[in-house]
């Protein structure tokens, strides 16, 4: 059988359509799962619930504000039995004026502690960054509790060689 004139390019350019249209779709699928499975693993890797995030949010709005009074009143009780709301705002000026506005935060670890009502703890998350501040780097801690379905600030610290 003899080929018509250009029957074999045709052939050639349609395949090449076609491969070319399913390398596309292949490489959009691949996309499209990393994508998918990226944003799953960051969500598991930070720990963090949208609400437990909200708090943490809130507490470093207020602190880059210096709404201090704000952060006290909203801070769950074992904040406000270690310190007076003075002694807050003395150390959280401190820390500020030390160190400066934060630059960057990089997640290190989301750890649960669950509490039982037997001894009366209630359930705690610790959650630890690595912090850029303007003149020096540290880690900050925040501690929060949940207490009916509502988690609170409890604890924050900031471990930088600038404070000592």
């Amino acid at each position: 059988m003899k080929k018509e004139k250009g029957e074999g390019r045709r052939a050639k350019v349609m395949s090449g359509r076609h491969s070319g249209f399913l390398t596309f779709v292949l490489r959009l699928s691949v996309f499209a799962l990393l994508t998918a499975a990226a944003c799953d693993v960051d969500e598991r890797r930070s720990g963090l619930t949208p609400e437990t995030q909200a708090v943490i949010d809130e507490a470093t709005n207020n602190i880059a504000q210096g709404r201090f009074d704000e952060l006290y009143s909203a801070a769950a009780e074992e904040w406000r039995a270690a310190a007076t709301p003075e002694q807050s705002r003395q150390i959280l000026e401190r820390v500020r004026a030390t160190l400066g506005k934060v630059e960057s935060r990089a997640p290190i670890s989301a750890k649960e502690q669950q509490g039982t009502s037997a001894d009366g703890q209630p359930r705690a998350l610790l959650v630890t960054y690595n912090t850029k501040f303007e003149r020096a780097s540290g880690m900050e801690t925040f501690t929060l509790v949940e207490r009916d379905g509502r988690w609170q600030l409890a604890r924050y610290f900031v471990n930088s060689d600038a404070l000592k």
